[in-house]
């Protein structure tokens, strides 16, 4: 497994936790990556550059995964370790903040 595999899924499931803490469910990646567009972003809980980085992730992994013909650079592999650890730095702050009820 890749570098962006693992940082797309540390973003994923912090969003399936958010989600879950709503009470929302998703059936697919894109399903839940809408929802948490729908309901943190749109509604200014977590910023545009979060869902920004998370839909680059998401992109990023589907090229890394399943079309290997262009290969993920070390310094885009970086880039997004670091995305994902702010990201899932941010949504466990939020969720300390409000936990579900």
């Amino acid at each position: 497994m890749s570098i962006i595999n693992r940082s797309y899924y540390a973003m994923f499931y912090a969003v399936l936790a958010l989600l879950q803490s709503i009470g929302r469910v998703a059936g697919k990646h894109t399903g839940a990556i809408g929802l948490f567009d729908a309901e943190f972003v749109l509604k200014g809980v977590f910023s545009r550059d979060l869902s920004r980085d998370l839909h680059r992730a998401f992109d990023l992994r589907q090229v890394s995964d399943y079309q290997p013909v262009r290969p993920v650079t070390p310094e885009e592999a970086r880039e997004y370790v670091d995305k994902a650890r702010r990201f899932v730095d941010e949504v466990e702050a939020y969720l300390k903040a409000h936990p579900p009820a």
